[in-house]
């Protein structure tokens, strides 16, 4: 007989724990199908994990950008690139590089090089990271300039994880750095 009582109230628990995890995974698609990707003039250096020594002159200086996933005027991932002409191995290449394609642009149509390096990415809340990668690569295939979007990363199980959960392809491991590219 306890079998009986239990079974109902099992049954009960399940109900609701589905209700729960449904209502949670709905308000999480809630926020990611009302983000947008904005322009930012400057980030907070001191919550990026990844390159908090480059300052905000660094990140927009020479055609450099910055971009965030912005929803209800909130700001919940970012991601800094550059433009170049050729995949950099380290950040001090990064910057000759892009500097490089910046002053190449001022002679022909302004438009600063041929390939977005993404030099950091981060999120504050989650889904954040592969959303802002995801909406960056569709921004950089519809650009009539831009054909390639590589990452300049760390050498990290967490930034190697992070790119092939995302489907990027690694395409070289450096000293200090690994760039993996975004197609498709």
């Amino acid at each position: 007989m306890e079998q009986r009582k239990i079974k109902p109230r099992i049954k009960a628990r399940i109900r609701k724990n589905r209700q729960i995890i449904s209502k949670q995974l709905s308000d999480f698609f809630d926020w990611v199908k009302g983000a947008e990707l904005v322009s930012l003039k400057e980030c907070n250096i001191s919550e990026d994990p990844v390159r908090p020594e480059l300052d905000n002159e660094f990140r927009t200086s020479y055609g450099r950008k910055i971009y965030g996933v912005k929803y209800k005027n909130e700001i919940h991932a970012i991601m800094c690139f550059a433009f170049t002409n050729k995949v950099p191995k380290t950040v001090k290449e990064l910057d000759s590089l892009s500097k490089d394609a910046f002053l190449q642009s001022a002679l022909r149509d302004q438009k600063v090089g041929r390939i977005a390096i993404a030099y950091t990415v981060w999120s504050k809340k989650k889904g954040g990271g592969k959303l802002i990668v995801k909406e960056v690569f569709k921004m950089i295939k519809k650009s009539n300039h831009l054909n390639r979007l590589v990452t300049l990363s760390p050498l990290t199980e967490m930034a190697t994880k992070f790119h092939l959960r995302n489907k990027a392809e690694l395409i070289s491991v450096n000293e200090t750095t690994q760039n993996f590219e975004y197609k498709k």
